[in-house]
Formats: C-alpha cells, sequence, structure tokens
C-alpha cells in the first residue's frame, strides 16, 4: 500500500512538473490562444531567411533583424486577434484557400495529394498542415481588415489628381512586353519525332488563340522550366529578347499567341500578357498604382487603431521579459503565474460564517417593503 501511494505521488509530481514546464513557454495569453517561446523562436528564423531572400547581409542584415524582432511578439498577437475577429464576424474564406490551394497543385505540377503536401514542405519548410492553417489565417486577417477598416478609408479624386500632376514623371514608361511561353522540346528526337513535336506546338497554339487558358496549357504541356508557373516569363524591352522573339511579338496586342517559332532546343509559343507603349501614362492609366501609393500612409495608422481597440476588449497576458510594441496605453497585461493561484483553505466554521453574513444581509428590513422568503419583497 506504502509502495502505491509513493508511486501515485512520483506520477502526480512528474505531472506537476511537466505542467510547469509546458506553462514555463508560454509567453503570452491572448483570449483563448497563447503564443510560445518556440512559436517566436520559429518566426525569427522565418524572419532571418525572409531578409536573407531579400538580399540583406552582414551589418544590414543585422539592422534589420534588430528593428523587426522588436515587433514579432506584437505582429503575433495582431494575428491571432484578427482571426478571432474573423471567427467572431463568421467571415468565411473556404473559397479563397480553396483557389489558392489547387493553383499551388497546379503549381506543383502534380495531382497527387501525398506528394503535393511533401512538394509543400520542401517549399516552405512547413508540414501541409500547418501551411494550410497559416494560409488560411492569413485570408482571414485581411477580410477582416477589409471589412473593418478598407472600407471606411477613402481616397478623393482631388487626391488623385493632384497626386499625378506631382508625379508625372514616375508615370514616363518605356515600351514594354510582358511574355508567357510553351516550349515542345525536339531534344534527342529523330525526324519524325522532330515532326510530331512541331505538329504539337502548331496545334497549342491554334488552341490557345482560340481562348484557352494558356498557362494550363503550358504547365500540362511545356517543356520548360516555367510550366509550373503557368509558363510566365516576365517583362522585356526592346532589345532585351532574341531578335526572332522580339519580331514575332512586339507588334502583337495584348492576349496575342505566335506561332510556334524554331529554336535550337525545340519549339517556342509566345503569348503577350500585356503590351505598355512607351510614354506619359493617363490618369486613368495612372490612377491604379496612385489609388495603392496614398492607400498606404492612410491605411496602417487605422489598422493599428483597430488593433488597440481589439487589445482593450481582449484578455491579454504577457510575461515578464517580453513585450508587446502594439500594447494599448494603461492596460494591464501583467502576467499571473499559474504556480501563485494556490487555493485559500478555509475551516468549515469560516465557511457556516459566511453563509451566515450573505442570509442576514437578504433579511435585513428595506424601509417601504416587506420581506419575504429568499429575499423577495413586495410593497405594503
Amino acid at each position: 500500500m506504502k509502495f502505491r501511494l509513493l508511486g501515485a505521488l512520483a506520477i502526480a509530481s512528474a505531472c506537476l512538473a511537466a505542467d510547469v514546464e509546458i506553462v514555463d513557454q508560454i509567453v503570452a495569453k491572448v483570449n483563448g490562444d497563447i503564443v510560445s517561446q518556440d512559436e517566436l523562436q520559429r518566426l525569427s528564423r522565418e524572419m532571418v531567411q525572409e531578409l536573407k531572400a531579400q538580399g540583406a547581409a552582414g551589418a544590414q542584415l543585422d539592422q534589420a533583424y534588430t528593428e523587426r524582432q522588436k515587433d514579432i511578439l506584437r505582429d503575433r498577437i495582431d494575428e491571432l486577434l484578427l482571426v478571432q475577429k474573423g471567427k467572431e464576424l463568421n467571415v468565411n474564406v473556404d473559397s479563397d484557400v480553396t483557389k489558392y490551394m489547387t493553383n499551388l497543385q497546379r503549381q506543383s505540377g502534380t495531382t497527387d495529394q501525398d506528394k503535393f503536401h511533401e512538394w509543400i514542405r520542401q517549399q516552405t519548410g512547413m508540414p501541409y498542415e500547418d501551411f494550410l492553417a497559416e494560409t488560411r489565417n492569413q485570408f482571414l486577417t485581411r477580410q477582416v481588415i477589409g471589412q473593418e477598416v478598407s472600407r471606411h478609408i477613402t481616397i478623393t479624386p482631388k487626391e488623385i489628381q493632384d497626386y499625378y500632376e506631382k508625379h508625372k514623371s514616375d508615370f514616363v514608361r518605356e515600351e514594354k512586353v510582358e511574355l508567357s511561353e510553351i516550349l515542345i522540346s525536339t531534344q534527342g528526337k529523330d525526324a519524325a519525332g522532330i515532326a510530331a513535336a512541331e505538329k504539337k506546338a502548331k496545334q497549342l497554339a491554334d488552341d490557345a488563340s482560340k481562348g484557352q487558358r494558356f498557362s494550363d496549357l503550358a504547365r500540362d504541356n511545356s517543356d520548360a522550366s516555367t510550366a509550373k508557373a503557368g509558363g510566365v516569363l516576365g517583362a522585356y524591352k526592346k532589345g532585351d529578347l532574341a531578335k526572332e522573339f522580339e519580331a514575332a511579338v512586339w507588334n502583337l496586342p495584348k492576349g496575342g499567341v505566335t506561332q510556334p517559332i524554331r529554336i535550337a532546343t525545340g519549339f517556342e509559343i509566345l503569348k503577350v500578357d500585356d503590351h505598355t507603349k512607351a510614354g506619359l501614362e493617363t490618369l486613368d492609366e495612372a490612377k491604379p498604382e496612385i489609388e495603392n501609393i496614398l492607400y498606404g500612409p492612410k491605411m496602417q495608422p487605422k489598422v493599428r487603431e483597430y488593433l488597440t481597440q481589439l487589445r482593450r476588449t481582449a484578455f491579454l497576458q504577457i510575461k515578464p521579459g517580453y513585450v508587446d510594441t502594439g500594447a494599448a496605453a494603461g492596460m494591464n497585461t501583467a502576467w499571473q503565474d499559474p504556480v501563485q493561484l494556490k487555493p485559500e483553505t478555509v475551516t468549515k466554521a469560516e465557511v457556516e460564517q459566511k453563509t451566515r453574513r450573505k442570509r442576514l444581509l437578504w433579511t435585513v428590513p428595506i424601509p417601504g417593503t416587506k420581506t419575504t422568503v429568499e429575499g423577495k419583497s413586495s410593497s405594503r
């Protein structure tokens, strides 16, 4: 019996220690969600990778890391509050997420779900389920910001006109074309194989000219490295392209598709995704870009103001040593350590005394009334 008791105590102690260890890893509580130390470390690693991908290195990388690291807890709390608000508002992003994931699967070049999940892991470094959840949260936060903040921001025609007049030099464009490609390879093929490749290329060019989606044709048929991305090549100014390509595309309008062009590696089909003429853009042409330029300075303070409001109505606790740089002024977010929340021990007599006092409060006569059973009263 003594052995069993000691064993039970050991197990209980181990469980308590495990609970304390888990709690020690939590650095913030946001309503019903938590932020863990491991999570912040992962976000920090991702931030470094992102900065390096943008070309930051050495002292520049250190400075950028320091500036962004101080806000890493704030940004995570922001996201949790927006996701929670989205659920409260019953915001539905299922169709957006499905469309996005479908496009990603097309880029992966596989219809096998297991292979697609592995492709996601290789591309992002995250398990598929985590990536899917993060994608859903991103769409949810955008929808909430759009619904609760963006729609209240206005940019007047006069603001657009004034910006255009003051920055006309910014809207002088060189002529350029944006292209996509389909390559049907002839490498390693004999005369019959080359003839078959040419026939296939001509059929694909005809299909694209008749309105079939070029990106789908590229993903399904192209032998180029751009196939997974729908054949997208990017933008080119005059002189950037090989002469045979420039001659084929330069006079085509937006949406135009070339006939197959014979090159050393096969047959190349090009589509003009956009064709920008040289010269000053009109106000109407520049309007979307100007709206985006003017939108940012108005949007950021409004979003921060909204997130401050969400903080004021939230249950927030921040562990000592961590700082929420977006904290609402005057709001108490002091950490409550579960280990310190000890149950109060009282005697039976104290409980009875407290109960008796409560009953006495109910039986005190109120002037002008007649006290009845259980504290109910009625007028004389």
